[in-house]
């Protein structure tokens, strides 16, 4: 019976003992070829078209940018080669970077924090997953996820109802009472009603002149709304 053959890997890492690390660490899995390494965007994007890996391990930040150029590259290659697998190494917990590389699926994608390289089981348990078209993500970044999640929905806007909200939005696009009214088709008194309660709700409390609570309430609603 035939043996299956080695899973083609490409590592992308700017830092050249990172890099050599990997080597060494990879070269002890019998069934792991590492067939190419790069040190930037432009280098990774080359050995990836001329080896066609099975799978990329690729930092998210590397030159010429020291961005985001692990996650770039992963959504480039999921239109041009949307069968490999690709394993992104962040040093920090970056949960947006992460949410960005399972967009729109999360299928052949893993995202790990660095300190994870060391544990040769996880990172084969990645590989091997991302591979055959699964996914893993770190437990670190789920917990990231799920207190950013938390903080949102512990919001004080969270206590507001569709109708208050939408009263809401309107004051920071800017509209007066009168306009908020015409908007909704309500009276003016309706309005005032609403925007009071939402003022109570989001603890702004009476001891402002109503101008500073409403700028208040305006800047907390954008506040929460660049947060999603």
């Amino acid at each position: 019976m035939n043996e299956a053959p080695a899973i083609r890997l490409v590592a992308a890492e700017d830092s050249y003992l990172i890099r050599e690390g990997l080597r060494l660490l990879l070269a002890t899995q019998d069934d792991i070829d590492l067939v190419g390494t790069a040190a930037s965007l432009p280098e990774l994007v080359a050995v990836v078209g001329e080896h066609r890996p099975d799978v990329l391990l690729t930092d998210v930040r590397m030159p010429p940018g020291q961005g985001d150029e692990g996650i770039r590259a992963a959504e480039q290659f999921r239109v041009s080669q949307p069968d490999l697998g690709v394993i992104v190494l962040s040093q920090y917990v970056e949960p947006d970077w992460a949410l960005r590389l399972f967009e729109p699926s999360a299928a052949g994608r893993a995202y790990l924090l660095k300190e994870r390289v060391g544990d040769v089981a996880q990172l084969r348990q990645a590989i091997e997953s991302v591979r055959t078209g699964g996914s893993m993500l770190d437990p670190r970044v789920v917990e990231a996820l799920v207190r950013a999640r938390t903080a949102r929905t512990r919001s004080p806007l969270a206590l507001l109802t569709p109708a208050e909200t939408n009263v809401l939005e309107l004051m920071a696009r800017g509209l007066s009472n009168a306009g908020i009214a015409a908007r909704l088709q309500l009276s003016e008194r309706a309005v005032e009603k609403r925007i009071t309660t939402v003022l109570a709700k989001l603890d702004l409390g009476p001891d402002d002149a109503d101008a500073h609570r409403r700028v208040r309430a305006v800047l907390l609603y954008l506040a929460d709304s660049s947060s999603d």
